[in-house]
């Protein structure tokens, strides 16, 4: 067996959502997937592909008709220029991508800076690649990593710095991103030899202010991760984009071809009509994530509840106030039991994490609602006064 396999354990998010599914009654709030479908005419161009009998292996890259309503699609949105030819690569969701991209670039012993909390996928890939990850603990700046922190941090390991990533908006705690902010982080990355992997799957879901990509400013060192899982509610058609400079891009593209040779065919041509012809598609249901997130972290703050107020993707992050269980995953599961709603354990998501819990709100409101009144009970009974604490 491969010796970095014993560094590895089950993901903490599945396994939780897994033990908890099996309690009666249960409300989950933990996956982060849309509980919107998939748009319809994007499910009649799946099913057309079906019937053309477009069974076959896709090129490895994918169908250069994808790559290019992706190219045209980035341009549009964010005003990035990368040539379907040679700059994009269709991959089986954004997970592969994310493997494709470290497997590709790392060597044993070389360092990845992860700023924390983050999704936690990043941790073990790097893992099981040789890599070392080294944390940056963004809990103290309003979970936004701060140019001073990076700059510490590369300098401290200098040139075993290999890469850093970033995901914004950000799984768990919905934060993203400003321009100002990227601009800073930009003007610090810039003089350092490192690949910047910025993983944007949440692009299209952000509230108030534009996405703003890490590619605007630095191409030439970006790696970037996108989809369609979020931004359509595809997330089981499991197709995914890395963009980068071309000669990178090759090189990805041989550990991609070895890997799974290609992504299905059938999903990459319901790929290509929901950009061809639903570039906006995800309009809609940001409107209503936006209206979800407004209600439940209205009411997460009636119940005492501190957190940032999300700015993009569909999470919540909630500290965990005094008088309850501290203890994240015990909370967990304390509130798991005793009012039927599942939500994920901050320790999850890396250091800084320990004391919150995520919440996915990709559900009905009529759900969230029922969430919601479970949780103001369960505080009601079970938190514990300022007198008896002290």
């Amino acid at each position: 067996m491969k010796k970095e396999l014993s560094l590895l354990e089950p993901s903490d998010i599945l396994k939780f959502d897994q033990e908890t599914s099996s309690i009666p009654g249960i409300i989950k709030l933990t996956l982060g997937e849309p509980d919107f479908n998939t748009p319809e005419h994007v499910k009649e161009a799946g099913k057309k592909s079906i019937e053309n009998n477009r069974s076959h292996y896709a090129a490895s890259s994918g169908t250069i008709e994808l790559r290019r309503a992706f190219s045209h699609f980035m341009e549009v949105k964010y005003g990035l220029d990368y040539k379907p030819e040679d700059e994009i690569l269709v991959t089986a969701g954004a997970t592969e991508a994310i493997y494709t991209i470290l497997g590709s670039i790392l060597n044993p012993g070389d360092k990845v800076l992860i700023p924390t909390p983050i999704f936690p996928l990043y941790i073990p890939v790097t893992l099981l690649n040789g890599g070392e990850p080294v944390f940056l603990d963004t809990s103290k700046n309003g979970f936004v990593l701060s140019p001073d922190v990076l700059s510490e941090a590369l300098d401290k390991h200098g040139d075993a710095v290999k890469a850093i990533i970033f995901n914004f908006p950000t799984n768990p705690t919905g934060v993203t991103y400003r321009r100002e902010e990227i601009k800073a982080l930009v003007d610090v990355l810039k003089e350092h030899d490192v690949f910047v992997i910025s993983d944007e799957i949440y692009s299209e879901l952000t509230y108030g202010e534009g996405h703003v990509s890490m590619a605007e400013y630095i191409p030439k060192q970006t790696i970037l991760i996108n989809g369609v899982s979020k931004s359509h509610a595809m997330t089981g058609w499991r197709i995914g984009f890395i963009c980068g400079p071309a000669d990178i891009m090759t090189k990805m593209g041989m550990v991609h071809q070895f890997t799974i040779t290609s992504a299905a065919t059938i999903a990459q041509d319901a790929a290509q009509e929901a950009l061809e012809n639903g570039m906006d598609d995800g309009a809609e249901m940001r409107v209503q994530y936006q209206k979800r997130r407004d209600f439940v972290y209205q009411k997460m703050v009636e119940l005492g509840f501190n957190c940032p107020k999300p700015e993009g993707a569909f999470y919540l992050f909630p500290e965990i106030p005094e008088g309850l269980i501290q203890n994240s995953l015990d909370f967990c599961i304390d509130l798991a039991h005793k009012a039927k709603v599942a939500v994920i354990p901050g320790d999850s998501f890396g250091p800084g994490s320990e004391g919150h819990f995520r919440i996915s709100y990709a559900a009905s409101m009529e759900t969230l609602k029922e969430a919601m009144n479970r949780i103001g009970e369960y505080v009601k009974k079970n938190k514990k006064s300022e007198e008896s604490l002290r």
